[in-house]
């Protein structure tokens, strides 16, 4: 199946076939050739099939006409100085390969292997040139504004013709993985502008090129620049930003009121559908990407405590698709949503990080009102089930230390049943101190060097613990002590939170209960 071009481009293209060009007059002043211009003529506006039998007859020279040979130069290049005749030339390329970007199977996403192929004859041709990219990868840095017509119609031209290199796995070309990453890079300055229009044609172009596992890997080697923006743009339709932080971990909304509420920050659902796409393509590489989609992307809050702008947002993707579940407006969306989660979570060496985050983020709960829902679509109904029943076996086998456990480690706290539990204290809080080189208190003393100032929630947990440890086990008040746990804890008795400075009185309370007995 594929997608109509994005109106904005499709507008754009066709306004430029409608637009005159002097074609004499380029000839006289040595732009072009006059083999050039009958080239051109013989199939500008004219019918498909015309152009489709003129070009296949002459392939070759349509080759030549725009990748340059030993004739001379590409028209691209001989007409450099002339921006409406490479604008014409680059829209009328597009058209000659086929003009259409081909996407995976959108209505039914199961397999990458799902896709309408078609590739044009003489996008074969040229991809069987020495170097069929060379002419177009200068145009993508023509200019710096985002709507500049040249680099914007060169990426779409790319789009193609690399979407049809990939399909055509007979000829594997090299050049290809040289231009990849160049149009990775110009596609990421349109997805980071404000103007939705631009970020669909990037979105939309990137679902094209990501048909192959290399295509994916060096799609994911950018990361910082291709995977972030489109995270950014599910934070701001999730209403992350604002004081949703809390509730994507909390699990607060429901299904049906955040369904009624519908999308935040005006992130439109055909945006929304495109960018859950990447994602969704994407996670076939789900041993390669799981772990790290957790860890690596910058997050606002945390800099606060850093200088280093890469300094990490533990536990994004999964609290975040979560809560795009409990939004999630039409099946579609909420099927590239399981699906992906279910490639996410299926690799072995993903399954012993991220299925606790799954459980703290209370998936295991959303799946089961999910399913109580009427729904529709098999493949939908089935990621759902595989999904519940993955997550109904690891919950399980866990005691509730390793849920716990998992819970701190995920590096975000909220208020489930351990935390209060005066057994599950006396139980295990030796061995929460102790077990693993201490892990969990060095995790625990991470967490609460955060400012956190999206949750406060988190630190008031912190204390709260801080608090039963030291209650349990007195003696080792000097193991926190070193780790500056109760240098902190009087820190944040001054906080502005009421439920921090609660909390954080009740563990410093603890400490003087046992100094006083001393």
């Amino acid at each position: 199946m594929s997608l109509d071009p994005p109106t904005y481009l499709n507008s754009l293209q066709n306004n430029i076939r409608a637009r005159p060009i002097p074609w004499e007059g380029a000839v006289r002043a040595g732009t072009i050739t006059e083999n050039d211009l009958k080239r051109i003529k013989a199939v500008d506006k004219v019918r498909k099939d015309q152009r489709r039998q003129t070009v296949e007859s002459d392939q070759d020279a349509y080759r030549s006409l725009l990748l340059g040979g030993d004739q001379g130069k590409s028209v691209l290049e001989s007409a450099a100085k002339r921006a409406d005749v490479i604008q014409y030339m680059l829209v009328l390329a597009s058209d000659l390969i086929n003009g259409v970007v081909d996407l995976p199977n959108i209505a039914r996403p199961r397999k990458l292997t799902s896709v309408d192929t078609d590739t044009p004859s003489l996008a074969s041709t040229l991809l069987e040139h020495p170097d069929p990219f060379k002419p177009f990868l200068p145009l993508l840095s023509h200019s710096t504004n985002p709507e500049d017509p040249i680099p914007l119609l060169t990426s779409s031209f790319l789009a193609n013709l690399i979407s049809s290199a990939e399909v055509d796995s007979s000829k594997p070309n090299p050049k290809t993985d040289e231009a990849l990453p160049k149009l990775y890079n110009y596609l990421s300055t349109l997805t980071k502008s404000q103007d939705s229009s631009l970020q669909d044609i990037a979105v939309q172009e990137y679902s094209a090129l990501l048909r192959t596992k290399k295509a994916r890997e060096l799609f994911w080697k950018q990361r910082q620049d291709t995977v972030n923006p489109l995270i950014d743009i599910l934070r701001t339709a999730a209403g992350a930003g604002r004081d949703s932080d809390s509730t994507m971990w909390s699990g607060g909304a429901s299904i049906r009121s955040a369904t009624e509420a519908g999308l935040s920050g005006g992130v439109g659902l055909q945006l929304l559908y495109h960018v859950l796409l990447v994602i969704w393509q994407l996670s076939f590489e789900g041993s390669l990407v799981g772990k790290d989609l957790e860890k690596y992307i910058p997050h606002p809050f945390l800099l606060l405590d850093s200088t280093n702008p890469t300094f990490p947002r533990e536990q994004e993707i999964l609290a975040l698709y979560t809560q795009l579940l409990r939004l999630s407006p039409k099946e579609k969306t909420t099927r590239l949503l399981l699906s992906t989660l279910l490639n996410l979570l299926t690799p072995t060496t993903n399954r012993s990080t991220l299925l606790p985050i799954a459980t703290t983020v209370r998936l295991p709960a959303l799946l089961t009102n999910l399913k109580a829902r009427h729904l529709t679509d098999p493949d939908l109904v089935d990621d759902l089930s595989s999904l519940t029943t993955m997550l109904s076996d690891y919950t399980s086998s866990q005691t509730t230390f390793d849920e716990y456990a998992s819970e701190v480690l995920s590096n975000r706290l909220r208020w489930s049943p351990p935390h209060r539990d005066a057994n599950f204290w006396r139980e295990n809080a030796r061995r929460i101190l102790d077990d693993n080189q201490s892990e969990l208190p060095k995790e625990l003393t991470e967490i609460m060097q955060k400012k956190w100032e999206d949750d406060k929630q988190v630190l008031a947990i912190a204390c709260n613990d801080v608090a039963w440890l030291v209650k349990e086990a007195p003696e080792k008040r000097g193991q926190l002590e070193k780790l500056g746990v109760k240098a902190r804890v009087m820190e944040l008795m001054a906080d502005e939170n009421e439920g921090v400075r609660w909390e954080s009185l009740r563990a410093v309370g603890e400490w003087l209960r046992y100094s006083f007995e001393d």
